[in-house]
């Protein structure tokens, strides 16, 4: 659901924030991005999952997400929403992020 053509922008800012604890792995690659939503007025919504639901670094990651995302032009508002179903698994990495962790 993106009919303002900004997923793909969208995408690229989310490939550059990362789970401290997971680097050098992104977290598209760890794929804890569940979906990519937009909506006429600039709206963009990012679902997501985090590794565990006790990361100490939730905050972190999720105002980055909000930040990065509201930075793009076309971008009214920023939304993420957190969620832990289905909970995250190391199946859901990108072959690349296991790759990179060794995991392979």
């Amino acid at each position: 659901m993106d009919p303002l053509g900004l997923a793909p922008q969208i995408k690229e800012v989310l490939a550059t924030v990362y789970d401290p604890e997971l680097r050098p792995a992104n977290i598209l690659d760890l794929g804890l991005v569940y979906e990519i939503i937009t909506k006429e007025g600039g709206i963009a919504k990012v679902v997501m999952t985090l590794t565990a639901p006790g990361c100490p670094v939730a905050g972190d990651i999720i105002d980055e997400v909000q930040r990065k995302v509201a930075a793009i032009p076309g971008v009214t508002e920023a939304l993420v929403e957190l969620t832990f179903d289905p909970p995250w698994t190391k199946d859901m990495m990108s072959e690349e992020a296991k790759l990179e962790l060794g995991l392979l």
